[in-house]
């Protein structure tokens, strides 16, 4: 009996040095795992930087309208063009050449009027007499960013020569094919309130614009602000305050960034069921093109890439689905008269269509 106790003591003290060894190593397996950081496949902390930098910039001069801000960064980044709409005096050609100032980059602001001609923007041949021969002109459509002033002033044929420059990236006169130097980007500001003497964009026109950014009255503690700041000026210039920092070719390095921002198969599923709904919704006379999930799918990718995610949530669709869709739509006759507008059935639309898990 004394040799069997004897045995399975020792037994037992054979066992627990395994355990504690087992003990051990589960614990430094699990300390492993605690320090374990998941990263994005792209380094967007770069572009990121230069997102916040941005909006220090602007922010400089223009109290609130963050959102307004958001998407022409976004715009900027998805290689696409903005149609900024809103009453005078809510600082939308100022936010515009803020931006612009931020960037060191070309810039070219063009004011439409009823008398501008396409020539007056695209360029024109030029007789040279020294050489005998035509010699094209550049217009001032030959920069990176591109500020129209009140594009609703310009009659149809001056409109229509900024089809090809917004869709193409250049430009065709006499049979001459002209590209423009990336980045390239248009914003244009119209005033939605005045009739008289504008000519309303055509639907072509407007399906060019990525978004179309709404801009609102500040609220009372941002009006305060923007009195307290404006007192405080004196004779100073707002834009002196800017620095330019982001050069063209960094541009064009985040841009190609936000290119690879990984999207799912199901995410692109949702994306082209919100497009297909509104074609087929009741309320809406015209529905979304193609070139709009198009737009849906870069936007998203910007918002994602700004937020510092290399993929997309549906999230990130659904900020960008108002302002890609509802200048692209047109609400039936009835509704319209009913005062129902495209935002409000573009939020439905939303809300209605099932988000992927």
């Amino acid at each position: 009996m004394s040799e069997n106790k004897e045995s399975q003591n020792q037994d037992h003290q054979d066992i627990e040095p395994k355990s504690d060894v087992i003990s051990s190593i589960d614990n430094s397996a699990l300390e492993d795992t605690s320090n374990l950081q998941f990263q994005n496949r792209l380094d967007l902390s770069e572009l990121q930087q230069s997102v916040n930098k941005i909006k220090q910039e602007v922010g400089k001069v223009i109290v609130g309208q963050k959102d307004m801000v958001d998407m022409l960064i976004a715009s900027l980044l998805a290689k696409g063009h903005s149609l900024i709409e809103g009453v005078p005096g809510v600082a939308k050609t100022v936010t515009a050449k803020l931006l612009a100032k931020s960037l060191s980059v070309g810039f070219s602001r063009i004011q439409f009027t009823p008398d501008l001609m396409p020539s007056d923007i695209l360029g024109t041949s030029v007789f040279n007499l020294k050489k005998s021969e035509f010699e094209f002109k550049k217009g001032p459509i030959f920069s990176n960013m591109i500020l129209i002033d009140e594009i609703n002033r310009a009659p149809a044929k001056t409109q229509a020569a900024l089809f090809e420059v917004m869709e193409e990236q250049q430009i065709t006169i006499d049979g001459n094919k002209f590209k423009l130097d990336a980045p390239f980007i248009v914003l244009a500001t119209q005033n939605p309130i005045e009739q008289e003497g504008t000519y309303r964009l055509p639907e072509a026109q407007l399906d060019r614009f990525l978004f179309k950014i709404d801009v609102s009255y500040p609220n009372l503690d941002e009006e305060i602000e923007i009195l307290s700041r404006e007192h405080e000026l004196k004779d100073k210039v707002k834009t002196e305050a800017i620095t330019s920092f982001l050069t063209g070719d960094q541009i064009v390095k985040y841009q190609n960034l936000v290119s690879q921002v990984l999207v799912e198969k199901h995410l692109l599923k949702y994306i082209a069921e919100l497009i297909v709904a509104t074609r087929s919704n009741q309320f809406l006379y015209l529905g979304a093109s193609p070139r709009a999930s198009i737009a849906i799918l870069k936007s998203s990718k910007a918002f994602a890439a700004m937020s510092g995610r290399d993929f997309v949530t549906p999230e990130d669709i659904k900020r960008a689905a108002i302002p890609v869709l509802h200048h692209r739509v047109i609400v039936t006759p009835e509704r319209e008269m009913e005062g129902v507008s495209s935002k409000q059935i573009i939020k439905q639309i939303i809300e209605t269509v099932e988000i992927p898990r």
